[in-house]
């Protein structure tokens, strides 16, 4: 099992990203959450088997159709089992 903190940079917010993030991370099995960060960009940590985690890695370096990623930043963490679902959290 694996987790992945990730960070998403270009037009990634106003272009379904996060929703497109969260049925993504549900067909394939994985936790954690995504949110939009104030100074544009989008962060997410992703719980799951290793190749599930892989493939969603990959998937974040092209995003939903209307996105334009520019880079990605991805940090290994251990794997702690801490959550239930996927979600989509809210910056207040």
């Amino acid at each position: 099992m694996k987790r992945l903190h990730i960070v998403i940079s270009g037009r990634v917010q106003g272009v379904a990203f996060r929703a497109a993030t969260r049925e993504k991370a549900r067909v394939l099995n994985l936790t954690g959450w995504v949110r939009n960060l104030k100074d544009g960009r989008v962060e997410a940590v992703l719980e799951g088997e290793d190749d599930k985690v892989d493939l969603m890695r990959h998937w974040c370096e092209h995003g939903p159709p209307l996105a334009m990623v520019t880079g990605v930043d991805a940090t290994d963490e251990y794997y702690a089992g801490e959550f239930r679902d996927f979600t989509i959290l809210y910056v207040k």
